[in-house]
């Protein structure tokens, strides 16, 4: 399998310091609003590498953190009038509720930073140790000079960075491009007790601290939106690698932009919709199908009409599956064999998947798949139940259980039971109709049809029942 890692800038044979075992850390929300549909596909993707990789029979073990301390969260507090920590848990259970709707599989562990204060303490200690932290007056910074390899993610050079635009002025700062560790905490913030005095910690070394809490001082894979390349995955570099001198991450992975207007959806800019907006008008399996016809790397254009057309396309995939289920209940297990592909269409499924998670060619193989299973059973009438069992575990083991584009257990007997009951209703009423204009015989053949088929017609002055009896 060939991942490419934005470290090397190039494809590389997927290799994990462990056989058969996974460590893989996603940046997470701040959770002080609800997040938007840019967000949701570096989750989703995220999710569905995650997923790829556990069909290669890989023990994954994933984690996505929490950041519930930040400034926006401190203003969002301040708005609300309520307290920093309420905001965090108010929008955090906000996140974990989208997720679930997007189908998204739980974390392993959904680490927050504020339960994670004496590991990041731990970790600024052993910078300061080091000889890569200063502090000034109770603000601790890296010193980024300190670092000979910074700007090996991104590609950029300390020298050509010193007037950037980003880079926050502080006078404390020996360098500008130097980046907080710890806040001393300013009067009405939160705050937690440090050997420096009262503050919080900065952005990037949660994830550093958090990280190797959970998943050890190397991660195989790391991942998050290319707008996190610089600085945060730059410093989260530079902070773990020189308080733990050790390669910090093996394969760097970054979710593209999703694009409005032709710009970066983004919440600083006004122009985004959150997810949960968006599932109030598809479902998740068609939000899912939309990105994945998109490489996870490159930008995507949100639209109407793009989502319409994914809309359509999940019609196809749900009138497939529906079938297929039906017709393992129905089919004779000694009927006609087909000769079908179904090792080959795995095949190609798994090499599109394996290289670098090529979501837009896998899905064209489930359509291939799904366009020549349609014509075989049209061309073949009572197939044997094993065609359909088949079927069955090709679209479960690929479109559900690693694209999450399709959800089999929700053609349940429940929603089949109520749709026959619609059925029967609408056939009652066609039949009241016919007796007002006196066409008995069509009447009488309602009547014979359904008794027929195990529905007894009762009528009654107020109006006509039914009942079903076993054939």
């Amino acid at each position: 399998m060939q991942i490419y890692n934005t470290l090397t800038k190039k494809k590389e044979e997927f290799l994990p310091q462990h056989p058969n075992e996974v460590t893989m850390y996603v940046c997470g929300p701040t959770v002080y609003d609800l997040f938007h549909i840019g967000n949701a596909r570096s989750f989703i993707m995220a999710d569905m590498v995650r997923r790829y990789l556990e069909y290669l029979k890989y023990k994954v073990k994933f984690v996505m953190n929490i950041t519930d301390i930040d400034d926006k969260i401190i203003k969002k507090s301040n708005e609300e009038k309520m307290s920093a920590k309420q905001v965090a848990e108010k929008y955090a259970d906000f996140f974990y509720e989208d997720i679930k709707k997007l189908k998204i599989r739980q974390a392993d562990v959904f680490p927050k930073a504020t339960d994670h204060m004496n590991d990041i303490i731990d970790m600024i200690r052993k910078l300061e140790e080091n000889g890569y932290a200063y502090n000034v007056d109770g603000n601790v910074f890296y010193n980024v000079t300190k670092f000979p390899e910074y700007g090996k993610l991104s590609g950029k050079v300390i020298e050509e960075l010193q007037s950037g635009a980003r880079i926050e002025v502080n006078d404390q700062k020996n360098n500008p491009l130097d980046f907080s560790l710890w806040k001393k905490a300013k009067e009405g913030e939160p705050f937690w007790d440090s050997p420096w005095g009262k503050g919080r910690p900065g952005w990037h070394i949660e994830c550093s601290a958090m990280s190797t809490k959970h998943l050890g001082k190397t991660i195989d894979i790391h991942a998050g939106g290319n707008d996190l390349i610089f600085p945060h995955h730059e410093n989260e570099i530079a902070q773990s690698e020189a308080a733990l001198h050790h390669k910090f991450v093996k394969y760097w992975m970054h979710f593209g932009f999703l694009n409005i207007n032709n710009e970066k959806m983004a919440k600083s800019l006004g122009n985004f919709f959150t997810a949960r907006e968006v599932l109030s008008k598809y479902t998740a399996e068609t939000i899912r199908l939309f990105f994945a016809q998109t490489h996870y790397a490159g930008p995507l254009s949100f639209s109407e009409e793009l989502l319409n057309s994914a809309k359509k396309g999940m019609e196809k995939i749900n009138n497939l599956a529906e079938k297929i289920l039906s017709e393992i209940s129905n089919s004779n297990p000694n009927g006609r064999k087909a000769e079908f592909n179904f090792d080959g269409y795995r095949k190609a499924f798994e090499e599109a998947m394996n290289d670098d998670f090529n979501t837009p060619q896998a899905t064209a193989v489930i359509f291939d798949f799904m366009r020549e299973f349609n014509r075989t059973i049209a061309e073949n009438s009572k197939l044997s139940t094993d065609v359909y069992q088949q079927g069955f575990s090709f679209l479960k083991e690929t479109a559900q259980d690693v694209l999450g584009i399709v959800d089999f257990s929700s053609f349940s007997e429940t929603d089949s039971a109520s749709l026959e009951n619609e059925l029967i209703e609408l056939l009652i009423q066609l039949r009241a109709k016919a007796k007002v204009e006196k066409n008995y015989t069509l009447s009488d053949d309602i009547r014979e049809g359904l008794k027929n088929i195990g529905v007894i017609l009762q009528d009654t002055k107020e109006k006509t029942t039914f009942k079903k009896v076993k054939q």
